[in-house]
């Protein structure tokens, strides 16, 4: 697909003009109907031509054999004149006699929805369905990898559900509604991007990027038995070689059966009254690391007094533990017991075609194994949660992650309203995620960014999710200008600055932070023809693809003493992509060029590493991940 190619700048400008793609005639109006893609990626005339975008299982962390995926055309209507989901009418607005379509799960800002309008505020999906015969004695679950923000759910006219949340996946059990044959559901979605609620970049006064509105996760269905496990929370512990599962579970089991699967074969299994929690030891456990990103397999099920299968769902673990330990009398993040140097690039998820809907699976897996091939091993996820499949990849391929919390940028606006919101949508976030071995730092703050009570959210953070590390307010010592800034928490595992370009000179450890340089870099290049439209810019401009490359290589070599000497625990370098008007990525924003030579890349990045690895041994010192 020409991702790896090297730059020829003829080639590169014809080779990514424009798209023009008529849309199917599905109605009178969208026949006469012409879209033009601002820029395309690799992905995005499969991801036009697919009945059914995204097929891939959507929660990989919890998986069970029998569902429908419910992405593809949907009827859909939109506008601040149609009805308010927020609302929450009992009956649904009555759809024209020949709707629009619209190519779930992508959001109607973007051009694979097929829709590219600006600011809905208020839209409305439809979409018909049949119930697999072999479903008739099940209960059905249907769900929601994401919607933003308020959202109304009707089945065949009654209200089903409604939802608040621009992040976290949400269920619900539609069986009493439905009926044989052809059945309906309707979804209101409202969004004002007026910053009061978690929205990273997608708020009116605030944002940088276009926005991301309605549903944009993939929309499915599932049968379940009238007693069934809703969630896995799983604790592995390596120090321990033990791993803790507890179902939690709708309905009531006699016992829970557990089974620990490695290589393919079960190594261990135990069976416990009830639906308690149950611990397993893993013998010789194969440790998870960027390295070598071992999962094990596991089977749980419900039995009932008979000793018969209720409900069975496969999943897996890592067992890894992280900490904060002395190594040479400074303070590091340890990984697996030892001093592991976290470095990797900011990665915010945009997609040109997609927004922030990835075109496919294999684009998501694409990014990641980008950071691999640049001899990284941390990725920072920035202003934005990604869909479940993200999560998967990066445990499956072996990233180490740093979550941010995306930003409210209006805290202080009904501050009991909005702030009770934030917390309840981050507290859902880490509990939805929190069987993900490549996570290791939760970030609830950036750059003070609707940044409040910030010690208080740190440790509250921390008592979330003890047996991770908090970075509590990245980036203290810059801050958006257009409030008071809170600054440094000063608790949290990090002392951590932003320094453009960098690196400058980042904090030094203390006695209870490590110390990391959560952002530096932006170095930037433009490649025309593969660019968004509109101005571009960086932090510092280089002419070419050579001059970057060395530029980069200057940088890494300045960290490499920072490292070595004054005891820095993490890096993030600016970005991972090309976003939209920022043009300081890797790859351009259509992944389809590598701006810096990228072998002189990952030899730079190796030199930091092996640098990191001869500064010696520790011991733990903070509670850490097992």
């Amino acid at each position: 697909m020409g991702i790896r190619q090297r730059r020829d700048r003829k080639r590169c400008a014809i080779a990514a003009l424009w798209l023009v793609v008529a849309l199917a005639p599905t109605t009178a109006m969208a026949a006469k109907e012409q879209l033009v893609a601002p820029l395309t990626t690799p992905w995005t005339a499969a991801a036009m031509n697919s009945r059914i975008p995204l097929p891939d299982y959507p929660r990989p962390q919890m998986t069970r054999r029998n569902w429908l995926n419910l992405n593809g055309r949907w009827d859909y209507m939109s506008g601040p004149h149609r009805a308010d989901p927020s609302l929450r009418s009992a009956t649904p607005p009555q759809f024209p006699a020949r709707p629009r379509q619209i190519r779930v799960p992508f959001p109607p800002e973007s051009y694979l929805s097929g829709i590219m309008e600006k600011q809905p505020i208020n839209m409305w999906y439809r979409r018909r369905f049949a119930i697999p015969k072999t479903w008739a004695r099940h209960r059905v679950l249907l769900h929601f990898g994401a919607i933003s923000y308020q959202s109304v759910i009707y089945i065949n006219g009654h209200r089903a559900g409604t939802h608040r949340g621009d992040w976290e996946a949400f269920t619900i059990d539609i069986t009493r509604w439905l009926h044989p044959g052809a059945n309906e559901v309707i979804v209101g979605a409202r969004d004002t991007h007026d910053g009061r609620h978690s929205s990273g970049k997608g708020a009116i006064d605030h944002g940088d990027y276009t926005f991301t509105s309605g549903i944009w996760q993939t929309v499915w269905l599932e049968p379940v038995p009238e007693t069934y496990i809703k969630r896995l929370v799983i604790h592995p512990n390596l120090d321990q070689s033990t791993v803790t599962v507890k179902p939690l579970v709708q309905g009531v089991a006699s016992k829970v059966q557990v089974s620990v699967i490695a290589d393919g074969k079960t190594i261990d299994k135990s069976t416990q009254n009830g639906s308690g929690p149950v611990q397993i030891h893993v013998a010789q456990p194969h440790a998870w690391s960027p390295h070598d990103p071992y999962l094990y397999g596991l089977a749980v099920r419900l039995l009932d007094g008979h000793g018969r299968v209720l409900d069975e769902v496969q999943s897996y673990f890592g067992m890894r533990s992280i900490c904060l330990g002395m190594v040479n009398g400074q303070l590091r993040p340890m990984l697996n017991g030892k001093f592991v140097f976290q470095m990797g690039p900011l990665d915010q998820g945009y997609w040109p075609d997609g927004i922030y809907t990835a075109p496919s699976d294999a684009a998501i897996k694409h990014d990641l194994e980008t950071v691999k091939r640049l001899g990284f091993n941390m990725i920072r996820k920035h202003a934005k949660v990604e869909p479940q499949r993200w999560y998967y990849w990066v445990d499956k391929l072996g990233l180490l992650v740093w979550q941010d919390m995306p930003s409210m940028w209006l805290p202080d606006d009904h501050p009991h309203q909005v702030r009770d919101e934030f917390e309840r949508e981050w507290q859902s976030i880490i509990k939805q995620h929190a069987n993900s071995p490549a996570i290791v730092t939760w970030v609830p703050f950036n750059e003070n960014w609707g940044a409040y009570d910030v010690a208080r959210i740190t440790a509250w953070t921390k008592q979330l999710d003890p047996t991770r590390l908090v970075d509590g307010n990245t980036g203290y010592n810059n801050a958006p200008g257009y409030r008071k800034a809170p600054g440094d928490p000063g608790n949290g595992d990090f002392n951590d600055r932003h320094i453009y370009v960098g690196p400058g000179t980042p904090p030094r450890p203390s006695a209870t932070r490590a110390a990391a340089l959560g952002e530096y870099g932006g170095l930037g290049e433009r490649v025309p023809g593969h660019m968004w439209p509109g101005k571009h810019d960086s932090y510092v401009m280089e002419p070419d693809a050579e001059a970057l490359t060395t530029r980069y290589e200057k940088l890494q070599a300045e960290l490499l003493p920072l490292v070595e000497k004054d005891g820095l625990g993490a890096a993030v370098y600016t970005q991972l992509t090309d976003v939209e008007h920022e043009v300081n990525g890797f790859l351009t924003y259509d992944r389809r060029v590598e701006k810096m030579d990228f072998a002189r890349v990952r030899a730079a990045n190796q030199a930091v590493f092996k640098a990191a690895e001869k500064i010696g041994a520790g011991k733990c010192v903070s509670p850490g991940r097992h």
